[in-house]
This record gives structure tokens, C-alpha cells and sequence, in this order.
């Protein structure tokens, strides 16, 4: 059969981890430049693992193209907004006793109405900043779907039509995070009102204890306290709903930045690709003092590589196949760091080995900054560089820490 174009070979294995306490299977890709064989691809099945003993590598092949289809990327839904309505309950009215403690109370309750007032106030305020920002929210996952389903069928790499909804994405996701701008404001002005609520609730008090009072001046006190005591908890019940919405929209926005970049990843080449894999990568498993996991390269001597990617030409369409790996692997262990070595042939001479050792390192940093870009953090990778004898072109391993 007629040799027309090279592709990627992409190799599974399965194997075990007892020590990092899963068992089981992610794949291994190898990605290199050999020719195809013009057969259809086949998918890998999984081997059933012998106790205490690796499962034998299991190899499919990739389509010509190098393209692999793995459906729409995964984003995450808007969490939900609170519902609560907050309306006060208004202030009762009173007449007049004409003594000094009654002329405390008026104006207690005058301050009441007023803040009452700037409660509805900030309350209307809310409700149209959550309606606003689920609209806007629907809006960014519109787009994104609109580019997710062209991604899907296959498209061009940086189609203009992709690129101008990619931007127009970007701008929706901006007004979300200009949404939860305002309403942290909001929820800086709803602590105003509960500073003075508290201040109020306290005078409330206070007041029994003034000389000169009714029984009318004590009654009508007594429903003023009530009535303020409930606008404190109404106020502290508003803040606490504010502040758990402007939380879950903050997180909200910071992962769909991470699922952004990647997609815009994605219309570059051409590929679809999942969710970041900063969302798997969670970074609570970091250092006590936040320290990144990977600090420093460790020894890969007799470890074997989780992916394998051999340049024996230019544009090696490693990114689908790297992404399917490391997120695998970050499905069952979301803390797991990883070590990427470029890898030189020690044959040839002094200035030959130098000059590769040159290009894998190269090839090494492209190999990184694709993983930053799929949403790796930088901190979960260290890079280190050697030579091999046993290697004929420059290779890129990456293991699994």
C-alpha cells in the first residue's frame, strides 16, 4: 500500500500502583513518526491485571490525521445563586407620650424605617444582579457550546469564524466577572446597615434603663426592640447570602478561565480537547506553606515513562494524546506531580550531543508549556534533561511522581 503521510502512534499499557495507592489502568502513550499502515484504527482493551504483576501493553493506533475525538469539553455549570427574598418587615407605628423616653423612641424608629429602607434598597439591588448574572452566564455557555459542537465535526485550525466566538466568550465570562464585582460592593454596603443595626439594637436596650418612662414609653419599646432584633438577623441572613454567592461565582469564574484558555488551545489546532486540568489538579494537597509539589527533579532510573514522545519530525501532534494521559492520571489521583525529561542520543560525538541535547530541551519546554496551557499547574512538573544510548532521535519522557 502507497506511504502518503506520517501520524502518531499512540501505545496503552496497564499497570499498577500499589504504592501510590491505585491499580488502575492509565494509558502510556508513545507518539512517533512512523508511517501508517492504511488499516482502520482499533480501540484498546483493557487487560485484566495479575496480582502483584503489571498487565502486558496493549497498543492502538491513532486516526492519519491525528486527531482524536473525545467529545464536547466539559464545562462546569453555573453554581446556583441564593433565592431568598430579603423584604423587611416594616415598623410598627406608636403615638407620642410626650416624654423624653418617647422622644427616643420616635427617632429609633425613625432610624429604623431608614434602615429598612436601604435594606429593600440593596435587596432589589441583588435580585437584579443574579438575574443579570445568570443571563450573562447563559450567554457564555452558549458560545461555548457553539464552539464545542463546530470543534466536535472537525473544523480548520484557527478558524476566523472559532476566534471571533472565542473572543465574544471572553467578554461574556468579563461581564460575569464584572457582576461579582458589583456585588461584593453590594455585600460591602449590606455590612454598612449591619454595623448599624448592631448599633441600633444596642440603643434599643439602653433605652429601657432611661428615667422618666411610661408604661406606653416601655410598651412601645419592647415591639421596637422586636422589630429591630429582626432586622438584624434579616441584615446578617443578606450579608451571609451575599458573600456565598459572590464565593461560588468567584470559583465559578476563575475555572472557566482555566477551561477558557484551554478551548482557545483547542481552536488554534483544531482539536477538541476536556475540561482544564487545573480542575483535577486540586492544590489543597500542596505544601502546609503553599509550596508546590514538584520542587526538584527526582531520579527516573529504571521508572517507566508515562508518555513518550519521539520529534523525528517537525509538528509532532503530541497535545490529544498528552492530554488523555495526564488526565487520567489526574482522575484517580487529583495530587499527582509529574517529572518531564528531554531525552538525547549519546551517539555521535561531543558537538552532536551537545546540539540535541539542545533540541530536546526545547522540545521539553514546548512539551511544558502546552501542559500550562491545558491547566496543569507549572508547579506539578519538574524538568530535568539526560542523554541515552539506547535513543536514535530526541525523545520527551514524562513520569508519572
Amino acid at each position: 500500500m502507497a506511504i502518503t503521510r506520517f501520524w502518531a502512534v499512540v501505545t496503552g499499557a496497564v499497570f499498577l500502583l500499589s504504592s501510590c495507592g491505585f491499580a488502575e489502568d492509565v494509558l502510556w502513550p508513545s507518539l512517533t513518526g512512523e508511517e501508517p499502515s492504511g488499516r482502520p484504527a482499533r480501540s484498546a482493551e483493557r487487560q485484566p491485571a495479575a496480582p502483584r504483576r503489571a498487565a502486558p501493553p496493549v497498543r492502538t493506533q491513532a486516526a492519519a490525521t491525528g486527531r482524536t475525538t473525545t467529545g464536547t469539553l466539559a464545562q462546569s455549570a453555573q453554581p446556583p445563586l441564593g433565592t431568598t427574598n430579603f423584604q423587611p418587615s416594616g415598623v410598627t407605628t406608636g403615638a407620642s407620650t410626650g416624654t423624653a423616653v418617647g422622644k427616643k423612641v420616635e427617632g429609633l424608629r425613625e432610624e429604623l424605617r431608614q434602615l429598612q429602607t436601604s435594606v429593600a434598597q440593596h435587596n432589589a439591588q441583588l435580585q437584579q444582579l443574579r438575574a443579570k448574572m445568570v443571563q450573562d452566564s447563559q450567554g457564555y455557555h452558549g458560545t461555548v457550546a457553539a464552539i464545542n459542537a463546530r470543534l466536535q465535526v472537525g473544523t480548520t485550525p484557527g478558524n476566523p469564524i472559532l476566534v471571533q466566538q472565542l473572543n465574544s466568550a471572553r467578554s461574556e465570562l468579563d461581564r460575569l466577572g464584572t457582576d461579582i464585582g458589583e456585588m461584593n460592593r453590594l455585600g460591602t454596603m449590606v455590612s454598612e446597615d449591619s454595623t448599624k443595626s448592631g448599633f441600633m439594637s444596642e440603643s434599643a436596650r439602653a433605652a429601657f434603663r432611661l428615667s422618666g418612662a411610661v408604661d406606653e414609653d416601655h410598651r412601645q419599646l419592647a415591639i421596637l426592640e422586636d422589630e429591630v432584633n429582626r432586622t438584624v438577623v434579616l441584615i446578617d441572613r443578606l450579608l451571609k447570602e451575599v458573600a456565598e454567592d459572590v464565593r461560588r461565582q468567584t470559583n465559578y469564574v476563575s475555572t472557566e478561565r482555566s477551561n477558557l484558555n484551554l478551548l482557545s488551545t483547542g481552536v488554534v489546532s483544531g482539536e477538541i480537547y476536556g475540561a482544564s486540568l487545573v480542575n483535577r489538579a486540586m492544590l489543597s494537597r500542596a505544601g502546609a506553606n503553599g509550596a508546590p509539589l514538584a520542587m526538584a527533579p527526582s531520579d527516573t532510573t529504571g521508572r517507566r515513562p508515562l508518555v513518550i514522545i519521539r520529534f523525528d519530525r517537525a509538528n509532532v501532534p503530541f497535545q490529544q494524546a498528552l492530554y488523555n494521559a495526564v488526565s487520567r492520571v489526574l482522575e484517580r489521583r487529583p495530587e499527582a506531580a509529574f517529572d518531564l525529561v528531554s531525552v538525547a542520543p549519546a551517539s555521535g560525538g561531543p558537538a552532536r550531543v551537545a546540539l540535541n541535547s539542545n533540541k530536546a530541551r526545547r522540545h521539553a519546554e514546548g512539551v511544558l508549556r502546552s501542559l500550562v496551557e491545558m491547566g496543569l499547574p507549572p508547579g506539578r512538573v519538574a524538568v530535568s534533561a539526560k542523554t541515552s544510548d539506547t535513543a536514535r532521535i530526541n525523545e520527551v519522557h514524562l513520569y508519572l511522581r
